[in-house]
């Protein structure tokens, strides 16, 4: 499955020209052209001077620490980000762009409810922003608060109504609910407003997946490869197709491919675990199944496989604790979970 995307907003704050002789603004604002001009670059290092010179006139100079709060987040340093988006908070309470980008941040470090809480800042100055909404309706899904997710998702849409990312969104959530036959409406409705949108067919190859329609998946996602041919969580997916298929190899060497173009996707160390499951190798499996859940525990199915891979170790308690998760999160039917552990 392609994760629900999240937006990233990087609320990088541009310079104001000043005319003026060299005052202490007009210094703040030469070193934040001079940062964002290398940040265009990509010279991250050289950016990060020039903000720091900044800081050094002007300690609470917010639009400098929330720069450089960007300049770690596209680094994937959460942490940093985090604390330098804190400094442009207490350097000025109303300072909005911080927000969103803490925001943004927190998503990542799975601090749901502290992002909320940014969200509920927000939403009181800028009630009638859709993107605003959008974060919202991610982090509901990732709670699993799947309802909250489809309300945030669809102000969003109401401010926004020709926003293709929101409605594939809402397909998404549907299709974590397992209600299909609405997931389908509301992806083909995108399909009827963008035919260029692969993370739509990639939705209804994940649906079609869960429904047992292999050949159908491999068309729609076939679709998707064909407007993005590189993209990982598409080649992903093709992978465990395969599995699911028998040919496990082939879909082996997707997998491999998807987790070398990026090795932040939990969903491909999953899959990843279970070929080595279905290869017999049940430790690998393990390692592997355990390092996607500290990646994203909410990946989907992730129990089920760890319950399998368990019951292969011969550690029938671990195995049940799996199926029961699995089973709190509609991956197991009663009957299936009964006959795993009777008791």
């Amino acid at each position: 499955m392609k994760e629900t995307a999240v937006k990233i907003w990087k609320w990088l704050v541009p310079f104001v020209a000043i005319c003026c002789g060299d005052s202490k603004e007009t210094r703040l604002q030469r070193f934040l052209i001079q940062s964002n001009t290398l940040i265009e670059h990509h010279e991250t290092e050289q950016a990060e001077r020039f903000l720091r010179e900044a800081l050094k006139v002007d300690s609470c100079f917010e639009d400098a620490w929330n720069n450089l709060g960007t300049l770690y987040f596209s680094q994937k340093k959460y942490a940093e980000a985090l604390e330098h988006y804190n400094n442009a908070i207490s350097c000025n309470p109303n300072y909005i762009p911080a927000y969103f980008n803490r925001v943004n941040t927190q998503y990542e470090l799975k601090s749901y409810y502290a992002a909320l809480k940014d969200i509920d800042r927000i939403l009181q100055s800028r009630p009638d922003t859709s993107v605003v909404y959008f974060s919202q309706g991610l982090i509901y899904t990732k709670l699993r608060e799947f309802d909250k997710s489809l309300e945030a998702f669809r102000r969003g849409l109401a401010l926004d109504k020709y926003n293709i990312e929101i409605l594939v969104n809402i397909g998404t959530v549907y299709y974590y609910k397992k209600q299909y036959d609405s997931a389908r409406l509301v992806l083909e409705d995108a399909i009827g407003r963008s035919s260029d949108e692969p993370n739509v067919f990639n939705a209804l190859a994940m649906i079609e997946i869960e429904t047992k329609n292999y050949d159908a998946a491999t068309l729609w996602l076939s679709k998707a490869l064909n407007l993005k041919p590189d993209d990982a969580y598409f080649l992903n997916n093709r992978g465990y197709i395969s599995l699911m298929k028998g040919e496990i190899e082939k879909g082996r060497e997707d997998i491999d491919l998807s987790i070398s173009l990026d090795p932040y996707n939990a969903w491909a160390y999953r899959n990843k675990g279970l070929y080595h499951l279905m290869t017999g190798k049940a430790s690998d499996a393990l390692r592997l199944l355990k390092h996607a859940e500290e990646m994203d525990p909410f990946v989907e199915n992730l129990y089920l496989y760890l319950g399998k891979t368990y019951v292969a170790l011969g550690d029938k308690g671990k195995a049940c604790a799996g199926f029961a998760k699995a089973f709190d999160r509609m991956e197991l039917s009663k009957a299936e979970l009964k006959k795993y552990c009777p008791q």
